[in-house]
């Protein structure tokens, strides 16, 4: 999930801005953070693997991009409590960007809930005092195909993307089964599958004083995949 102000130099600026990108550190998440940074934010991140996070935040120093972190699992309430406290904190109380990023036991249940809806809500909720303080602020959450196209696979997935939606984004990772990657290819128009930073160059214009008309819509980042819907046999 992701938070952003409008300011900066010029509408197609995010130069004098602040933002939290949850989950920084791998796929669309750390490329938000670069895209962002590099327009000139600068960005807070959280990520669960703390090896993982100093990582790429001295990736991240040594590109000369404005950018800090902390451990957090965001399907915690007090975890998520203390990140918002350190962003208020770091960003002495101004926030204008935010950007939030099978089958299932009871365990595997509750975890998906927290994780993809309970900490959306959560956030948003907490971090409203921040964004009031900033003026054009944006609050952009990323979801899947399986909260807007019906899916024959992870109900409870779906369930849990269908309430998280503003932007969303088809993505395939660690396909095994190229049978299915085929099938997914052959029915998106574009004829491949999409890169982390196509979504996340939409999302820092959606941040930006160029898009401050865009409000409660739903972009979808698929190569045309979703006019066909989802389900497989």
């Amino acid at each position: 999930m992701a938070v952003a102000v409008a300011a900066g130099s010029g509408k197609w600026s995010l130069g004098g801005t602040t933002a939290l990108v949850t989950g920084g550190t791998k796929g669309i998440g750390f490329a938000v953070v670069e895209e962002l940074a590099g327009l000139g934010a600068s960005v807070y991140t959280c990520a669960r693997n703390e090896a993982e996070l100093d990582g790429c935040l001295a990736q991240w120093k040594s590109k000369g991009f404005t950018v800090s972190g902390s451990v957090c699992d965001v399907s915690s309430p007090p975890q998520r409590q203390q990140l918002m406290d350190k962003v208020a904190s770091h960003f002495h109380a101004k926030l204008h960007i935010l950007k939030a990023s099978v089958d299932y036991t009871v365990e595997e249940f509750r975890w998906l809930m927290g994780t993809n809806l309970e900490s959306a809500f959560h956030l948003s909720q907490l971090a409203h005092p921040l964004l009031k303080n900033s003026e054009g602020a944006s609050l952009v959450f990323m979801s899947s195909v399986a909260g807007v196209a019906s899916v024959s696979f992870g109900s409870v997935y779906g369930a849990t993307k269908v309430l998280e939606i503003i932007t969303w984004v088809f993505k395939l990772q660690h396909l095994e089964d190229k049978k299915f990657e085929e099938s997914v290819i052959g029915r998106t128009p574009m004829r491949r599958v999409g890169k982390a930073e196509e979504v996340a160059s939409l999302t820092a214009f959606l941040c930006m004083p160029a898009s401050s008309y865009i409000t409660g819509q739903t972009v979808c980042v698929d190569g045309g995949m979703s006019v066909h819907g989802f389900t497989f046999p």
